[in-house]
């Protein structure tokens, strides 16, 4: 039975390091993706050739191809802009929506099975079905 494939968009802080968890419990295969040339790829292989050291065995690739997220059992959505100074709160909500929400759209259609997690406002703009996305602030259970 192959392992699951969860795809991480965005490998700032957050993504990597949730990329970094799924890794040491061999949760699942995981794509590593941004817009930044370099940054993905450098993580992926930060935690690819962790594994033997560390104990898990399991396959990080990074990229900045949506392709590559195709076949996803799980999408995670942790790309977005920092706040920056005189932004208000909502400013940057109207500003990461529009990103995750370009993120969905790209990456939804070549996983059409997967589960997301990502923002409740995407799913809405993205009419996803219900049961396929998680959410902050979502009931689980």
């Amino acid at each position: 039975m192959a392992r699951p494939k969860v795809s991480i968009i965005g490998s700032g802080f957050v993504g990597s390091t949730a990329a970094h968890w799924i890794a040491s419990k061999e949760l699942a295969d995981i794509v590593l993706l941004d817009i930044i040339e370099g940054v993905p790829q450098g993580k992926g292989l930060d935690l690819l050739e962790a594994g033997p050291i560390e104990g898990f065995d399991v396959h990080v690739k990074g990229s900045n191809d949506y392709a590559d997220t195709a076949g996803s059992q799980v999408i995670v959505v942790t790309s977005g802009a920092p706040r920056k100074p005189g932004m208000t709160r909502e400013d940057l909500i109207k500003i990461n929506a529009n990103i995750t929400s370009d993120c969905i759209s790209k990456a939804a259609p070549l996983s059409p099975d997967a589960v997301s997690y990502t923002h409740l406002d995407v799913y809405k703009r993205q009419h996803m079905a219900q049961n396929s996305v998680l959410h902050p602030g979502a009931p689980c259970g």
